[in-house]
């Protein structure tokens, strides 16, 4: 068991990478902001949990992910699931509800789901995705697969009993699971001190004899440089390993979040701490990007997105005949 902590500032990566690392999150944003756009407008339905101000996360920790890896994401997913490869017309039809989304619109924002990519969830449930996890790495291990099954999830779903359940067995059965602790300190509205005894969460997973790390969740090369050292060390033992990225939501909670468990000068002195915007300053310090490479780079986002809405608007919905589909019995159904 080994405990690491991993510093801030990481050196920037080749002009390449690090151009693509800005693309990612800033596709993320800029899909969450329209998202959150038509959920007001009533185009999207039902919950919507946004990303914005954890990019760093899921992309950094996708760059240590091969294809063949799976992915158990939370309901906070549209980031895990763009960066997995999933389009966003796929997700933006899902959450509109029309057949052609990734589950044929009956899963919406929070139930992303695509076998292709390897992206089982999108879950509802806090904490649902660990026992999921741990039987995706069993079935890995088993069938002698070099696969790592990365397992995200907030803060807040340590305190549920399946991570304690899943730890043990991960540990136990020796299971290749790269557990990624998203720590924004605020499981809904409620701070970290207020609903866990003891805060410090890499510490909860070494009392599991399982090898532990934190990293600052806002700098997007950091959370990459610390992803890959623990995917690395899971492929090499097969053993599960647990990363914390202390990060923060600029969002409430969700759409129905009224945010008055913290304050708004918080919130502010976090947003200076932007991944994107900080690794947009450190480009353009490398002369790595300039204001009309930028410029060119939101628009060819802006482009994608609007044919993602466009598609979503003018797909079906599923027929009514096709309702019953999928469903396991059919008693009491007339």
């Amino acid at each position: 068991m080994t405990t690491v902590k991993l510093p801030p500032g990481q050196p920037l990566v080749d002009q390449e990478q690090s151009l693509h690392l800005l693309r990612q999150m800033l596709r993320i944003r800029r899909f969450e902001e329209k998202s959150a756009e038509l959920y007001s407008a009533m185009k999207i339905r039902g919950f919507l949990h946004l990303y914005i101000g954890e990019e760093a996360v899921a992309v950094g920790v996708a760059e240590a992910l091969t294809a063949d890896d799976a992915v158990v994401a939370t309901y906070r997913e549209h980031g895990h699931a763009m960066v997995r490869g999933m389009s966003m017309a796929a997700i933006m039809a899902e959450m509109y509800g029309k057949v052609t989304g990734c589950c044929r619109g009956r899963g919406g924002s929070m139930h992303l789901f695509d076998a292709e990519h390897r992206l089982y969830g999108g879950n509802a449930i806090v904490g649902g995705g660990f026992p999921v996890a741990v039987g995706l790495a069993l079935a890995d291990q088993l069938q002698k697969k070099n696969r790592v099954t990365c397992c995200c999830f907030g803060e807040g779903a340590m305190a549920e009993g399946e991570f304690h359940e899943s730890m043990n067995l991960a540990a136990l059965w020796q299971l290749p699971v790269l557990f990624v602790c998203e720590n924004n300190f605020y499981a809904m509205g409620t701070a970290l001190q207020r609903s866990e005894s003891a805060v410090d969460l890499s510490g909860k997973a070494a009392a599991y004899a399982v090898a532990t790390a934190t990293v600052d969740g806002m700098d997007v090369v950091a959370v990459a440089e610390a992803a890959q050292k623990a995917s690395d060390a899971v492929r090499a033992t097969g053993e599960p390993f647990f990363l914390e990225c202390r990060t923060y939501r600029f969002r409430p909670h969700s759409m129905f979040d009224p945010e008055l468990y913290r304050s708004k000068q918080e919130v502010e002195g976090w947003k200076q701490r932007c991944p994107i915007l900080s690794l947009t300053n450190r480009l353009k310090e490398k002369g790595w990007i300039d204001a009309s490479a930028l410029e060119q780079l939101e628009v060819e986002i802006t482009t994608e997105i609007t044919e993602a809405v466009t598609f979503a608007e003018q797909s079906e919905w599923e027929a009514v005949e096709e309702l019953t589909r999928f469903v396991y019995s059919d008693a009491g159904v007339n």
